[in-house]
């Protein structure tokens, strides 16, 4: 195909069958290839390929001389990247299944940065440093937040390969732009069937007084959440063993394991402490409200500071009571269960579902309003909304 006359790229062409160095091969099932113009002498590569093969990546100026520019390792379903280029210059793409044996390094197969992350320790609004926040915060001694342990469940977080099919991550029903929520009503499995309950948002679990985890609060822990979704059978379709033994597989994998726990073993409980770890330092503090606890919200129009005082109970007849569900600076319950009221007779029981007390019928866990202007299909005002 011809190039912008624009750019330094004259032509491209992909190859994917019989080559000067190749026999003639299929493509791998489900897999696609494109290679287009880029800019500054460069051309864009993209690969979708939901197994994980070795492609090569081949240029030349004249259509008969081939030279290899690499040899490309599709990590997590997908690969993008732009390569050096220049006038006159032809690419193709082969997939040879004789080249299958590349192994991957941090380095080589994923884009971290130089240095880490600040997870451990980020910078925290004055509330959330004292009761009754502090008191809130869920993180066990057993499992303290690091930057070398984040970073490990950031990348697990966002693997399509902890999914038997290799189609979903946990980034597929928490996306980071919704709030980590998913703003469909039921989220969507490996498979393409629907989940019972909507997926609801990440941020701020890790100040969750109640400890419990799911809307029916069925899971003790966020180590114990965490591993679930992987197992169930809509959701990610895979079993503990399978998952260590295809992490373990990638060398990059154990390097980041080496680097977080100090030895290349990939278990079980550390994929669930990383991700636990991971999901505590989703934190949502820089809001406009944040903003205004500061300084008496001298920051609010004086529609957003009427919202503020009708949440809190302050103003009508009677006082609204939005604040006894979602009280604090983080908008998350202390240790009470609430029923919304939405549905009666209840077809999902909720907590009571679990615990088989009647009384608990309808109950569910709260979740925090921090970013509901993202989390549909509820809305609201922008003043808890972080940008």
């Amino acid at each position: 195909m011809k190039a912008n006359p624009a750019s330094t790229v004259v032509a491209l062409t992909v190859a994917m069958a019989v080559t000067a160095s190749f026999a003639a091969v299929s493509l791998p099932p489900n897999s696609i290839l494109t290679i287009t113009p880029g800019v500054t002498n460069a051309a864009n590569v993209t690969i979708n390929d939901p197994y994980n093969h070795v492609w090569l990546l081949q240029s030349s100026p004249d259509l008969q001389n081939w030279s290899e520019v690499g040899a490309l390792k599709v990590h997590n379903g997908s690969f993008a990247r732009a390569f050096p280029s220049g006038p006159n210059l032809f690419f193709r793409g082969a997939y040879d299944p004789v080249r299958q044996d590349l192994l991957s390094t941090v380095d080589s197969a994923l884009h971290l940065p130089a240095a880490s992350f600040n997870y451990a320790a980020p910078v925290l609004p004055l509330s959330f440093t004292v009761n009754p926040i502090l008191a809130q915060d869920n993180t066990p001694l057993t499992n303290l937040t690091t930057d070398v342990g984040a970073t490990l469940g950031r990348v697990l977080f966002y693997d399509k390969r902890l999914s038997t099919n290799q189609t979903v991550s946990c980034s597929s029903c928490h996306p980071q732009a919704h709030g980590f929520s998913d703003p469909r009503k039921l989220s969507v499995g490996f498979n393409g069937g629907p989940t019972g309950r909507n997926s609801m948002g990440l941020q701020n679990a890790r100040w969750y007084q109640r400890r419990h985890f799911f809307w029916d609060e069925r899971a003790n822990t966020l180590e114990d959440q965490v591993l679930q979704p992987i197992q169930n059978g809509t959701e990610m379709g895979m079993t503990l063993e399978a998952l260590t033994n295809r992490l373990a597989a990638e060398p990059y994998y154990t390097n980041l394991f080496a680097r977080t726990f100090g030895s290349t073993a990939v278990t079980s409980d550390r994929i669930s402490r990383a991700l636990a770890q991971f999901v505590r330092s989703i934190v949502s503090t820089r809001s406009k409200y944040d903003t205004g606890a500061s300084n008496n919200f001298a920051n609010f129009t004086a529609q957003e500071n009427l919202g503020r005082q009708i949440f809190l109970g302050q103003v009508g007849n009677p006082p609204a009571t939005c604040a006894a569900c979602h009280g604090t600076d983080n908008f998350v319950p202390g240790p009470a269960l609430n029923n919304n009221g939405l549905e009666f007779p209840y077809v999902d029981l909720g907590v009571g579902g679990i615990t088989g007390n009647p009384g608990d019928n309808g109950k569910f866990k709260v979740p925090s309003l921090r970013n509901i202007e993202l989390t549909g299909p509820l809305h609201a005002r922008r003043a808890i909304h972080q940008p």
